[in-house]
């Protein structure tokens, strides 16, 4: 079959590419910006990549007319503009209006659980995104979620970052409500299984797993499966402004998403049935499970997705054509080479850098930008990466993005997402026996220019001795 699928580059989509490519299917992929998109070599004959802005109406004209269903896995948690919900309900309905011309028998939308009569906003918008999608002349299937437990999942990510951190919490009184957290696996097959499947038509679904928990106990249940003691005390003076502040600084999250995930946690998201579990012969495993499972992908480097990626977790918002090519007019560079040993090794630190790994020199200057960073309101240094050896167009590097990552010819190109008064660029590659590495920085305004004079006594050594570190 031929299958539309949107959402492609993020969290769901990345994991159920793969497994509709395995079921033999044709799928046309839609994104925004085709240079955020990767797609294994493996894949590339049962791929098509097209870029549609379902706020543009006049984008969706890219969408085959022959498609036989389509996955809407599209919707915004980061809430970055006021009126987040209508610019969903805007794509939701353009999106409509096209599939109403093709051939698609079948939508299949990932939404939020609502059973409760108190809805977040978020929840609230993605309830609207449901009713319009059934006005379609296709048949619709919505799968309500909750927390999603995997390897790279925003809620996973949050869990971790507060039992490995925290042996002590002060926590504000949501972590009391109740919620049924599903693993990422399920989803998958409850996603996969519904494709073109009659039974599904029509209608919608809760799905979750078998636990019913509040966050304090889910929580607990991370330390139980790392084997760590924890002490968790919730108090009810704790704000919504200063709980997602609290997430923001404690965890590797951004304030708009902290912001919208406190919003959503203070209502209750338990599923009304678990009909679709029969229909579809979908067993759901236990949290315990789901946690043990996705630390294991961790411990394996083994992520297939992390919600870090998307572009929700930074500041980055434009096509990165538009910055693909480092700019030279009007900046300051600092531009350094020295030749190579071992093309292979250099290459491998360059591919393995940040993160864990660190920056190879001068590291707690790194952190101390990225503590600065997050004191300003910025993504920080606590993103670090997906994976330790392997990166892509679009990955979330540290405070970087990545533009541009091609192995064979030796060359990275790196968008700082920090707060700064302009815009900045890191560049390595290589030409014959020698690494290039620039530091480019593009100047808003004075304070721009006084930014780069006050950090340019650090560049001599930072710089320097990263380079050499690349080397041997």
């Amino acid at each position: 079959m031929k299958i539309l699928l949107t959402g492609a580059t993020g969290y769901i989509g990345k994991r159920l590419l793969p497994l509709l490519v395995a079921q033999g299917h044709e799928i046309i992929c839609c994104v925004r910006d085709k240079n955020r998109f990767y797609c294994p070599i493996e894949f590339q004959k049962s791929v098509t990549v097209i870029e549609v802005d379902f706020l543009k109406q006049e984008t969706v004209a890219a969408i085959p007319a022959d498609i036989d269903a389509a996955y809407y896995l599209m919707h915004s948690m980061s809430g970055t503009a006021a009126n987040f919900d209508e610019l969903e309900s805007l794509s939701a309905l353009n999106f409509v209006q096209r599939l109403n011309e093709t051939k698609a028998k079948q939508v299949i939308y990932l939404s939020g659980i609502i059973n409760d009569k108190s809805l977040s906003k978020h929840l609230s918008s993605r309830k609207k995104v449901e009713e319009i999608l059934n006005i379609g002349t296709f048949a619709t299937t919505t799968l309500r979620a909750g927390i999603i437990v995997g390897s790279g999942s925003a809620s996973f990510e949050i869990i971790r970052d507060l039992v490995n951190k925290l042996p002590v919490m002060i926590t504000p009184k949501w972590l009391n409500t109740k919620c049924q957290p599903i693993a990422i696996p399920d989803v998958l097959d409850f996603l996969s299984k519904s494709l073109l499947n009659p039974v599904t038509y029509n209608q919608s679904f809760d799905i979750g797993g078998p636990d019913i928990l509040t966050y304090k106990e889910m929580l607990l249940g991370f330390a139980e499966a790392k084997k760590l003691k924890r002490w968790i005390f919730t108090v009810p003076i704790m704000t919504p402004k200063l709980s997602s502040y609290w997430l923001y600084f404690v965890t590797s999250t951004s304030y708009r998403l902290a912001s919208a995930l406190v919003s959503s946690m203070k209502v209750e998201v338990v599923c009304s049935d678990n009909r679709i579990n029969a229909l579809l012969n979908v067993t759901p495993m236990t949290y315990k499970q789901a946690l043990s499972r996705a630390l294991i992908k961790v411990d394996e480097d083994k992520v297939a997705s992390s919600w870090k990626d998307s572009l929700i977790s930074g500041r980055f918002n434009s096509n990165m054509s538009e910055y693909l090519k480092v700019p030279k007019k009007d900046c300051f560079i600092d531009r350094r080479k020295m030749e190579i040993i071992d093309r292979d090794f250099t290459i491998s630190r360059i591919w393995s850098i940040g993160g864990d790994s660190g920056w190879y020199y001068g590291d707690w200057l790194w952190d101390l930008r990225g503590f600065i960073d997050k004191l300003y309101g910025g993504v920080g240094s606590r993103r670090g990466r997906t994976n330790r050896h392997d990166i892509h167009s679009g990955d979330a590097l540290d405070f970087w993005r990545v533009l541009y990552a091609n192995k064979e010819e030796g060359k990275l190109i790196l968008f700082a997402e920090m707060k700064l008064p302009g815009e900045a660029w890191l560049e390595f590659k290589i030409i014959g026996n020698t690494l290039y590495q620039a530091a480019t920085f593009r100047p808003k305004g004075i304070w721009g220019k006084l930014y780069w004079y006050s950090v340019l006594p650090f560049h001599g050594f930072i710089f320097e001795g990263m380079l050499k570190k690349l080397i041997k």
